[in-house]
């Protein structure tokens, strides 16, 4: 296989078996704007060309996409996407053509093109070598004549933009630079010659029989490939960017070595997200979009369900979410489950369920983060937390917790000191990663340094102040574990995945608050349990929501459910 740019994709036959047969595809991009198709639906979206993609280094495999973003600007509702040729034949130049990129302008003189790698409507790839070095690397080569309009020109320097954030990293493919000249952009990057991930599985077997034990492809083997997905996922959204279309065809080895690592070399559908928002288009691999993607509220969650369903089919060969049309694909995306009772499920160890179920939860808020996955027994390398990164949830929450209620800050730390060790291993991992010394505390500077891990944030030295006082009940100047885990504890997943366990769980904090037991939180017994002094009116207030001056257990829920911002009028005597 000739660079990190294959193209080879999952066929799109009425199988729902994995093929390698490169005549179709139902892999398909939906990218549509919602300024310009506020109506539509899932099942109107239409197979048209885009130049987004068309630009991404996968040129040759990602016909079928679906992909349509800002086509009422570009072309009329009804026509293909206007050729540069005709704009070209008109007099006006292309953007491409009137833009300096600022990148080097000495390529020529640094590297020499070889043999086609792939090709697509605005570029090829090519292997390259390095006339000082003689090392050879990939250099994909864009037209600027075929940057017609200045979206196109935004692509391209997004591309660049996102491979240099993620240099450094191990499963992702190397940057090296960018150069330009009259005619072309190029960006050179790391030469992967190990072939595609779905390459690799077939030719070891039959994906149908994957997890045989007659089989060379084991559950270990899914797990290490999967595991570097999940990092790729967690240190581009560190970096506020979502990838958004993770599938099997985006990733290759580096090498045809058996532990080769594993290389993410697609961002062509990528993006960066501000905090707190949410993508309104529609963008991905079909076999592989997210159900929030289809309702046009997405962030970086949806990476990760993609990767679940990676994961579906390299434990079972099938996909979990199939059908012979993009429609039909989307609805049972919305409306079905994935089927664990076919075989070759029944031989598949409950871990690697549990690991996939969690991945493949509809409601993003209750899915496993790209963290937390990698803090999973199936999917952790050795038992230990080796290299786990910062989970952006749990920043997201150490930040959230100081903007709560104090009665809220009261009740999830209730419910913390009712979770078990297997329910805390996650957030073990991640307390471990912030607390740098080991010393089992977080400080300051280490609380300073974990947050500052959050790029998109930039977080000011007062706010982390702020955030450590919110958090540290004991008032110390230090976080234990016990404060970090009400801090980050994730609600929204405890409901999801075990309900027996969350009305357990959450009836057991009512508890700590319901001294004589009779089914209510009343003003007194908030006031011995918080230790506050002057009125409790307010705290009351927020949770007693039919205004009986007491709170009920399905009340106590509610007020874990959601979150509400400090009472300014609530004052707590013990930080006086």
């Amino acid at each position: 296989m000739g660079s990190c740019f294959s193209s080879s994709k999952v066929s799109g036959s009425n199988s729902q078996t994995p093929s390698t047969n490169n005549n179709t595809t139902n892999t398909l991009n939906v990218h549509q704007n919602q300024r310009n198709t506020s109506k539509a639906t899932p099942s109107s979206t239409t197979v048209v060309n885009n130049s987004r993609k068309q630009q991404g280094p996968n040129y040759n495999r990602d016909k079928g996409n679906i992909n349509k973003k800002k086509q009422e600007k570009q072309q009329p509702r009804n026509s293909n996407v206007i050729k540069p040729s005709s704009r070209r034949q008109s007099g006006v130049i292309p953007c491409g053509k009137r833009t300096d990129f600022g990148y080097d302008k000495d390529f020529d003189k640094r590297y020499s093109i070889g043999k086609l790698l792939g090709h697509g409507q605005f570029g090829y790839t090519y292997v390259a070598t390095d006339k000082s070095s003689g090392d050879r690397v990939a250099v994909k080569r864009i037209e600027k004549n075929k940057m017609v309009l200045p979206i196109a020109v935004e692509d391209v320097k997004r591309e660049v933009k996102i491979l240099k954030a993620l240099a450094g990293h191990e499963n992702v493919v190397q940057f090296y630079n960018s150069f330009e000249d009259d005619n072309y952009v190029y960006i050179v990057m790391e030469l992967c010659e190990g072939g595609e991930l779905l390459d690799r599985i077939l030719s070891k077997v039959d994906i149908i029989c994957l997890i045989r034990k007659d089989s060379r492809y084991t559950e270990k083997d899914a797990a290490v490939v999967v595991r570097q997905m999940l990092k790729v996922a967690a240190e581009c959204h560190l970096h506020g960017l979502v990838h958004r279309d993770m599938k099997p065809e985006n990733f290759l080895f580096k090498s045809s070595k058996e532990d080769s690592p594993l290389k993410a070399t697609d961002f062509g559908l990528s993006d960066f997200i501000r905090p707190g928002k949410k993508f309104q288009d529609i963008v991905g691999s079909a076999y592989y979009v997210a159900p929030e993607v289809l309702k046009r509220r997405s962030g970086p969650e949806s990476d990760v369900w993609s990767i679940g369903v990676i994961t579906y089919i390299l434990l079972c060969g099938r996909r979990p979410f199939w059908d012979k049309t993009e429609d039909g694909i989307f609805k049972e995306v919305l409306r079905n489950k994935p089927d664990f009772r076919r075989k070759p499920w029944s031989n598949i160890s409950n871990s690697a369920k549990d690991f996939v179920k969690k991945l493949l939860v509809k409601d993003p808020r209750a899915r496993l983060t790209a963290a937390q996955a990698l803090s999973h027994p199936w999917v952790r390398e050795g038992g230990d937390a080796s290299e786990i990164p910062l989970d952006i949830s749990v920043l997201s929450n150490m930040r959230q917790f100081v903007r709560y209620s104090r009665l809220k800050q009261f009740a999830l730390r209730a419910l913390a000191s009712t979770l078990d060790e297997e329910e805390l291993a996650d957030l073990r991992d991640q307390f471990s990663a912030i607390d740098v010394d080991k010393n089992g505390v977080i400080s300051l500077e280490e609380m300073r340094t974990a947050l500052a891990k959050d790029l998109p944030w930039k977080m000011k030295e007062s706010r982390v102040l702020e955030i450590l006082q919110a958090i540290d009940s004991n008032t110390d100047g230090l976080v234990d574990f016990p404060e970090f885990v009400a801090a980050t504890l994730h609600v929204h997943q405890l409901e999801e995945h075990n309900s027996t366990k969350w009305q357990q769980r959450s009836q057991a904090a009512f508890e700590k608050f319901d001294v004589d037991r009779d089914g209510f939180i009343t003003p007194e017994e908030l006031k011995m349990h918080t230790g506050l002094k002057g009125s409790i009116d307010p705290l009351l207030e927020e949770a007693d929501i039919d205004k009986d001056g007491k709170i009920s257990l399905s009340e106590f829920r509610r007020l874990l459910r959601t979150a509400s911002m400090s009472s300014p009028t609530v004052r707590d005597s013990r930080r006086m």
